[in-house]
């Protein structure tokens, strides 16, 4: 099968997929190698610049591979491989930096934004982010970036710089990439509120045993004006009712759709049954995981054979940049 052109996606390496991770991006990476050339970078460098100890960077770099990697994503298909372990993204942010306004830098919505959730760790590398970002995507030439409509921005970033360094240097060595927008569903955590995050302890790991799934799930928050068994409920402002209509068969969410408005289904069992339909889902998962886990060393040779692959495209790109601007 012929593929559509090169995808690439990357992430920071937060450990144990949750939930959040698994609808959003996740299930996306795995359906996109059917059609695409994929490239899946786990994006230690960018963490950095958040990050206030790496203490747990390597074992959470293990951690998401292995996640990815038991959800479906195919080494022999696509290059998952660790970002750090190509230098030459690091030279290729370099000369991006040359032209990249700074102002245009720091106007960003999403430099504003970091800025105010750490006001006391405010370095060059949190300032630079999307340039190293644009680095990612373009040193391996990819077409395409699929992205959610709220981070669409980013990747018209990186072809705005394209823009600027083959017009600077008058050539078309870098590729503009395009984007691919996707359906990336608003996870909300267990607290019924916020998007579902580790560092808010909303979430709920893939990971996970049975037991501990339902030990979760029974924590989530549901409709706040239901406050006893008799009460009718309301499913349209249920953060469970809204996972059953991911996890649950069409039958199971309309009965709850019903029920739960005339009192005929507690919050209780509504959780318990959401639990034994997520673990019915994640079952293949996290036996593929058992079995992935019993050899530390292949996930690590996976990663280090997707960082071979994708230092030759990176080389390759290189090697025309640093020819189009005229350096010895």
């Amino acid at each position: 099968m012929t593929k559509k052109g090169r995808v690439f996606s990357g992430a920071r390496p937060t450990g144990r997929q949750h939930l959040g991770n698994y609808l959003g991006a996740i299930q996306n990476y795995v359906a996109l190698q059917k059609e695409y050339d994929c490239i899946y970078c786990i994006v230690d460098v960018h963490a950095l610049t958040t990050l206030e100890t790496t203490r747990d960077i390597k074992n959470n770099t293990y951690e998401m591979a292995l996640d990815w990697l038991a959800a479906g994503i195919d080494p022999r298909e696509s290059i998952v491989f660790i970002q750090s372990h190509v230098p030459q993204v690091m030279e290729l942010f370099t000369i991006l930096s040359m032209v990249t306004p700074l102002g245009k830098l720091t106007d960003l919505p999403t430099f504003k934004e970091k800025v105010r959730m750490q006001p006391n760790n405010v370095n060059l590398g949190l300032v630079g982010y999307p340039v190293l970002m644009t680095a990612d995507i373009v040193l391996y030439k990819a077409d395409l970036v699929p992205v959610g409509i709220d981070q669409a921005s980013h990747v018209e970033f990186a072809r705005e710089t394209v823009r600027s360094f083959n017009f600077r240097y008058n050539t078309s060595v870098l590729k503009e990439p395009d984007i691919k927008l996707t359906e990336v569903p608003k996870v909300i955590g267990t607290d019924g509120q916020q998007k579902m995050s580790k560092s808010l302890n909303n979430h709920i790991e893939l990971a996970l045993t049975p037991e501990e799934t339902e030990k979760v799930v029974m924590t989530m928050v549901t409709d706040p004006a239901r406050k006893r068994r008799s009460d009718p409920g309301n499913p349209d402002v249920c953060n469970v009712f809204s996972m059953h209509k991911v996890f649950s068969s069409p039958e199971e969410v309309a009965m709850i759709n019903l029920e739960c408005r005339r009192a005929g289904i507690g919050c209780v069992d509504c959780k318990k049954l959401f639990a034994k339909n997520l673990n019915a889902h994640l079952a293949p998962f996290r036996e593929r995981r058992a079995a992935l886990a019993q050899n530390p060393d292949d996930i690590l040779d996976v990663l280090r054979d997707g960082e071979r692959r994708a230092r030759v495209i990176a080389e390759q790109t290189m090697a025309e940049v640093r020819d189009a601007i005229g350096l010895p």
